[in-house]
């Protein structure tokens, strides 16, 4: 299969448009061609285009920032010559300043398939403001990587973020392009906006189920999205970051587990098996030790339960990470009424309001875990609903 970004590559057809104007790339580490060039450097290497700036998200156009809140400055590209403006950093919406450098913007950005993940967010913000600017933005699409299932609860209205650009579910099935597509209808953008479609994706097909496994080589989009397996669990785990459970950064496998030193993983998942063994499907669960180099609980042995999704015990339909994720923090809520799960803390620039409500786009998955009396049919009663209907609307914007 191809990327958007190789078929523009290798179509000059497809570049025409863009002859006599000046173009940005918005791209990050994973922004490669199938022969594992960085689009920065494919594009600039292109003598019928004009490369004049270049931009990245969160973590940076070279991915090096580790964590969330951690800022990336502006620079000038020693190769290329061109400013790289950081949309994360002083800014996260692009300035006028930034805006005047092109008339062009190409986003090359590898998503995960899950609200939280900021490029969805930065997407939106470029697209307003290349709407107010009278700026066009071509989105250079690659796949949803975790394939076309819907889950969770939509965003409320006044629970909008950097991690919440809007009313989706936490699993929304969609690829970068199409979200575009969805952003413009929506907000009602005037936006001259394009998307360079890919060919070949099959989202249904197996194994890879979203990714071309085998096809392309996965590249961190962000430093703890190491691989499809973190994909597939993350809108589960990435919860855990609004609690205080470890999600395993400073391991290896990270948010594909999460654990403590002071929970017992054996008795989690029993208490997940008796609870809602409906909401297990499509996967193991595994017990085991960890202990991360940084991050929460660094240098202290942790009992887990890591998500398995690589292997025979993969079930992509039946697979549901964020009930899953639920389901563990019950168990956790179940075994120790008092148990301190919550970690209160400015996340993602949001003060006052508890990290796990801004991950979730309000605060009815936190009540549903603190509520003794809340069953798994009530959690299915709040988020059903809200699946079904988003899956009739974003119908409409399926490409492939």
């Amino acid at each position: 299969m191809k990327f958007g970004i190789d078929r523009l590559l290798e179509d000059p057809a497809l570049r025409r448009p863009l002859a006599g104007k000046r173009v940005a790339l918005l791209a990050h580490p994973a922004s490669l061609t199938a022969s594992l060039v960085h689009s920065l450097d494919a594009l600039a290497a292109l003598p019928d285009l004009k490369l004049a700036a270049a931009f990245g998200p969160q973590h940076g156009l070279r991915g090096d920032k580790q964590d969330n809140m951690i800022e990336t400055a502006d620079y000038r590209d020693p190769v290329h010559g061109i400013p790289v403006f950081s949309l994360y950093g002083e800014v996260r919406r692009p300035t006028d300043a930034m805006l005047d450098a092109f008339d062009v913007l190409l986003v090359d950005l590898q998503d995960v398939g899950t609200r939280i993940y900021t490029f969805v967010t930065t997407l939106r913000y470029v697209l307003e403001a290349a709407a107010a600017h009278k700026k066009a933005v071509w989105v250079l699409d690659r796949p949803n990587p975790v394939g076309r299932p819907v889950e969770g609860l939509k965003l409320r209205p006044g629970w909008e973020s950097f991690v919440g650009a809007g009313p989706l579910p936490m699993r929304h099935g969609l690829t970068l392009g199409e979200l575009g597509d969805w952003f413009k209808a929506t907000l009602k953008l005037d936006v001259d906006y394009q998307v360079v479609e890919m060919e070949g994706w099959a989202p249904e097909a197996g194994p890879g189920f979203g990714w071309p496994l085998g096809e392309r080589a996965w590249i961190n989009p962000s430093p703890n999205a190491p691989n499809l397996w973190m994909a597939r669990a993350f809108p589960g785990t990435v919860m855990v970051e609004g609690a205080t459970l470890s999600e395993g950064r400073g391991t290896t496998r990270p948010l594909e587990l999460f654990g403590a030193p002071d929970i017992d993983a054996r008795a989690v998942i029993g208490e997940m098996q008796a609870l809602a063994p409906q909401w297990l499907g499509g996967c193991a669960l595994r017990d085991i030790w960890f202990e991360p180099t940084f991050h929460k609980h660094a240098g202290q042995l942790c009992s887990g339960v890591q998500v398995v999704t690589e292997g025979p015990a993969y079930g992509h339909a039946a697979f549901r990470p964020w009930h899953l994720q639920a389901l563990g923090f019950k168990a956790i809520r179940r075994l120790g009424p008092d148990y301190p799960l919550w970690r209160n803390f400015p996340y993602e620039y949001e003060i006052g309001k508890l990290a796990i409500d801004v991950i979730n786009g309000g605060a009815a998955l936190r009540e549903w875990v603190d509520d003794p009396a809340a069953s798994p049919a009530d959690l299915d009663a709040l988020a059903e609903p809200d699946e079904r209907a988003w899956a009739a609307e974003r119908a409409g914007y399926l490409r492939y």
